[in-house]
């Protein structure tokens, strides 16, 4: 790359007589972090050049020879990565890249901003960046579904207690339970798609509020940069950062669900549960207790998940009260965004990881799905279905309980006889319920625990993963 030039392209200066105080250049910069658009910045400008040479403000000759220069600032960019910013001193991504085109071509560089405001433009780069981040964070998505539903198919007759306030409440089978976490995760890919939508709005044209004044074919630009529609109003199209505001709360979503099934591993690959065993290749061990098996992985994860909801929180405080149109504040709206797609993206691949290579313990997941009582419901409702008032069912269920834990007896401790010393209702049809198993397999509702039910859930979502 070759160095920026002394004195920084600026693409205002004639109204002042005195330069910006240092300390506002300073303050005002955002290079620092927009580098990240520039490719985007690149190929908006290129479609932009087509569009004067169709208005007739560029000849045929000098939109070939700015494409071309273009193409080479873009290759340089891809090949230095971030080191092509190293010491520029321009203010953004926008001054930068006509500052390093105007070295290649000179004052065809300035003609390229002719009707064309920076508030159009970071509105046109920043929406094509994110619909190419919100692909890319699908694509992680997706191998963390993938890895639900395999671990789900391998293990699929496997036991669980389910719980409600961290207490065992009905069996219920695993592939249920990674199930209910697939669905959490499919509607995320569904949310970033409605955001992928709210994105894929092509604002250029629109100028800095008013519209442009040079008969730029809006439509065709869309159709040139692969967006869907163009804007309808100027006013909006410069000042909307709802796409951003969609695409933190779909990310802060999503890493609340990333940190809910933390919080379950964690807890379940304890000693205290002994479920599962997470890989050594996603544990860490301690500095002082050579013992120590750390589910880092997951701990990163969940409080990783703060810090992309502040952003959300930021942002929106940030927009909250601004006029219309542009305001310097919504230089603001770009941090927030890049570090949640920056959190994001690891979380999943990482959280994909943890999942294809995490070990199940099923003998204790099974153990612990049959005591505690866990039957107690299947019970109940064995007295209803013989015409017992379920609120009294419940309650004969209940004294079965209180008493039976006192006595130390777990269900398959007990006989019909005592079944019947609560209920002459019971009978020798009621004993199978005992066993977690036939209360599983009770739940034969679509969406239930049952195995017939669970098989039919991962058919289709097998058919839905094969549909993206």
């Amino acid at each position: 790359m070759r160095k920026s030039p002394k004195t920084p392209y600026k693409l205002w200066g004639g109204r002042f007589e005195k330069p910006p105080a240092k300390s506002l250049e300073a303050f005002s910069q955002s290079l620092s972090f927009d580098y990240r658009l520039a490719q985007a910045d690149i190929e908006g400008t290129k479609a932009y050049a087509r569009a004067l040479e169709r208005a007739r403000i560029l000849t045929r000759r000098e939109t070939a020879r700015a494409v071309r220069a273009l193409a080479g600032l873009s290759a340089e960019i891809t090949k230095a990565g971030a080191g092509a910013f190293a010491g520029a001193e321009e203010e953004d991504i926008h001054t930068f890249v006509l500052g390093k085109l105007r070295e290649r071509v000179g004052e065809l560089a300035d003609k390229l901003h002719t009707g064309r405001s920076r508030n159009e433009q970071v509105a046109l780069d920043f929406r094509i960046w994110l619909k190419g981040t919100i692909r890319a964070t699908q694509e992680n998505l997706k191998r963390l579904l993938t890895a639900l539903v395999a671990k789900a198919e391998k293990d699929s007759s496997a036991l669980l207690p389910g719980y409600t306030h961290l207490r065992r409440a009905q069996p219920v089978l695993w592939s249920h339970y990674l199930l209910a976490y697939l669905e959490m995760f499919r509607r995320d890919h569904e949310r970033l798609e409605t955001c992928f939508q709210s994105a894929d709005v092509m604002p250029l044209g629109s100028g800095a509020l008013a519209g442009s004044g040079f008969n730029v074919d809006r439509r065709k630009l869309a159709n040139e940069l692969g967006f869907a529609c163009i804007s309808r109003n100027s006013l909006d199209a410069v000042s909307d950062r709802d796409f951003a505001l969609e695409f933190l709360f779909a990310a802060t979503v999503c890493f609340l669900h990333l940190s809910r099934l933390a919080e379950d591993w964690i807890l379940y690959s304890s000693e205290e549960f002994g479920f599962l065993e997470l890989a050594e290749e996603v544990s860490t061990g301690s500095s002082l207790m050579p013992q120590k098996k750390n589910p880092d992985s997951l701990e990163l994860i969940r409080g990783k998940t703060g810090r992309v909801l502040g952003h959300l929180v930021a942002l929106a405080t940030t927009v909250k009260g601004l006029p219309l149109t542009y305001n310097r504040d919504l230089q603001e709206d770009k941090e927030p965004v890049f570090d949640a797609a920056e959190q994001l993206g690891p979380a999943l691949e990482l959280a994909a990881q943890v999942v294809e290579t995490t070990t199940l313990h099923p003998e204790e997941m099974a153990k612990a799905a049959s005591v505690g009582w866990l039957c107690a419901t299947d019970l109940a409702e064995f007295l209803a279905e013989k015409g017992v008032p379920f609120h009294q069912g419940h309650e004969i269920v209940g004294r079965l309980v209180r008493e039976s834990l006192r006595a130390g007896k777990q269900p398959q401790d007990c006989t019909l006889e005592d079944l019947q010393r609560y209920s002459p209702v019971f009978d020798r049809k009621c004993l199978p319920l005992l066993s977690p198993e036939t209360g599983i397999a009770r739940r034969a509702v679509p969406g239930g625990t049952a195995p017939r039910a669970v098989r039919q859930a991962l058919q289709e979502a097998r058919a839905w993963l094969r549909s993206l």
